[in-house]
């Protein structure tokens, strides 16, 4: 490639190889002043080899770099932070036996014209200017980073970084170390960069940040350049099939869900500390009683959410087990039980040939016509426990079988609507909801008094996953009140509840204006809505 004088990095068919392993192959790019471009992929993908090669770490093993269309070789660190190129690895890389301020700008010290003595305070003012910005008090300047957190260790790495100018910064995964309030100030920070014509060349796991800050996303897989995109051309659900390397639901629907639950925890992390943040500054309005009150309020809640996460923990535990339980028995069943009778029924069939009196061989007949018969519930009694069209073709197969046994069995008609698009979700999921569905209708048969029931399984735009039950029968008298359901032993709808929360979804239950009852749940869908 013949290196574009206008461009502030040219990258040609970049390759860098440890023995017989290719950690890069023929990655070619370019960058333009003030670009931000996002690099993505799974680990072991090459990013972090294209971030050591770019920031003079690693020597490639072939291909060439220009920088401002100039060919160049950066063999140490030192050497691509003359050329411009500003590197912050996800790993700090800090001496211990310097304090913070020595550590911003060793190798850089600001001096008088004959370099011979530093200007302390002036290193000392842009250096807390810096750390400002990203809400570091002051005094960091003088401790040594063995006392510091990661994240705090991580910002020294920046604020080295933009301690001098730079014609490139190389970010390698380094937000992940960051609150979700310092993640955004860094992103105002690569922004600000941006507008000046620093370009800036960046790692992320979260896609969110990446389709944020970017205007290009190059995906890397096992070491090759699989593409460079538009941010504002692509959607993140074809990043993420480029990054796993399939568009098939079952392997990329599992990795946008992390991605946004990822980035929910960031959300619900950050408004938890800024909870924390109001709560004592209220305190320091109030006398020493109103702050032991607090605190001990605050200790009590703290003590029951813990509670409740170890009781949701035990249940969910508890549930997985049953379940495990359940198939094992389902299979030693159908192994071994059912195979025995089946055994019989054939012995039977043998005997009964040989046997030429009427009456034995009408006897062993209506012996062999019963046994038949306890297979089939016992085959009933396996699909019950663990439904093998579940684990096989998942909630679309799985609904449509339960509703046809269900409606055979008590010959209440059942209308069936399930999202064709549906597909295979987590084995958490499809098992709770299938629960979910074969206890509804249970509560159905057992006290509805309906002709007609009508099933809704629906994958909503918001991103949730919505089911309806509905039945024309007597409704609700009352309000349900699940902790009196509780004391009385009925543990249907009891049941239903704790599925639905431990999903993190919502149940309501409401009377029909024409008569009988609708069973409404959501929960969150592995299908989330990313924009951009």
């Amino acid at each position: 490639m013949v290196p574009n004088s206008g461009k502030l990095l040219t990258i040609d068919n970049l390759s860098k190889s440890f023995g017989a392993v290719d950690a890069l192959a023929g990655v070619t790019f370019e960058i333009e002043p003030g670009e931000v471009l996002g690099v993505v992929g799974q680990r072991g993908a090459g990013k972090s080899t294209l971030f050591r090669v770019l920031s003079g770490i690693y020597t490639p093993t072939s291909g060439d770099i220009f920088l401002e269309g100039k060919r160049i070789a950066p063999r140490t660190t030192s050497q691509a932070q003359r050329l411009g190129i500003e590197t912050v690895h996800q790993t700090p890389q800090l001496a211990d036996n310097l304090d913070v301020l020595h550590n911003v700008f060793l190798g850089r010290e600001i001096s008088n014209g004959f370099k011979i003595w530093p200007k302390t305070g002036q290193m000392v003012e842009i250096a807390r200017k810096l750390f400002e910005d990203f809400n570091v008090p002051p005094d960091v300047v003088n401790e040594h980073p063995a006392n510091l957190s990661n994240e705090i260790r991580q910002i020294v790495s920046l604020v080295r970084a933009f301690c001098r100018p730079c014609k490139m910064l190389l970010l390698d995964d380094v937000l992940a170390a960051l609150s979700f309030e310092r993640q955004q100030k860094l992103m105002a920070r690569i922004k600000e960069l941006s507008a000046l014509d620093v370009s800036v060349i960046i790692s992320s796991d979260d896609l969110k940040q990446i389709f944020a800050i970017t205007d290009r996303i190059l995906v890397l897989f096992q070491g090759h350049q699989i593409a460079l995109r538009q941010t504002s051309k692509i959607t993140p659900r074809e990043i993420v099939e480029l990054i796993v390397g399939s568009n098939r639901k079952d392997q990329v629907t599992p990795v946008i869900w992390a991605f946004e639950s990822y980035h929910a925890a960031q959300l619900q992390t950050e408004e938890l500390r800024r909870a924390q943040q109001a709560l004592r500054q209220s305190l320091k309005a109030q006398d020493s009683l109103n702050r032991q009150l607090i605190e001990r309020l605050r200790d009590q809640v703290e003590a029951l959410d813990r509670l409740n996460l170890a009781l949701q923990e035990a249940t969910r535990r508890l549930m997985t087990e049953r379940e495990a339980e359940r198939k094992s028995l389902a299979r030693d069943l159908h192994d071994q039980v059912i195979q025995d009778l089946l055994s019989y029924t054939y012995q039977l069939e043998d005997v009964e040939g040989e046997t030429s009196v009427e009456p034995l061989r009408n006897e062993l007949t209506d012996i062999r016509n019963g046994i038949r018969q306890v297979v089939s519930s016992l085959r009933q009694t396996c699909s019950d426990l663990r439904p093998p069209t579940l684990d096989s073709h998942g909630l679309s197969a799985a609904i449509p079988s339960l509703t046809h046994q269900w409606s055979k069995h008590t010959g209440i008609d059942v209308e069936l609507n399930v999202d064709p698009d549906l597909g295979r979700l987590p084995e958490t999921i499809e098992l709770s909801v299938f629960r979910i569905l074969q206890e509804g209708l249970s509560n159905v048969r057992k006290h509805a008094n309906a002709t007609r029931v009508k099933l809704t399984l629906l994958r909503k735009p918001n991103a949730s996953l919505e089911v309806r039950l509905m039945d024309n029968g007597q409704g609700l008298t009352t309000p349900v009140d699940l902790a009196i359901l509780l004391e009385e032993k009925h543990f249907g709808l009891v049941g239903i509840s704790e599925r639905v929360t431990l999903l993190g979804g919502k149940m309501n239950m409401n009377s029909l204006t024409a008569g009988g009852m609708e069973l409404h749940i959501e929960i969150p869908s592995p299908y989330p809505t990313i924009s951009a």
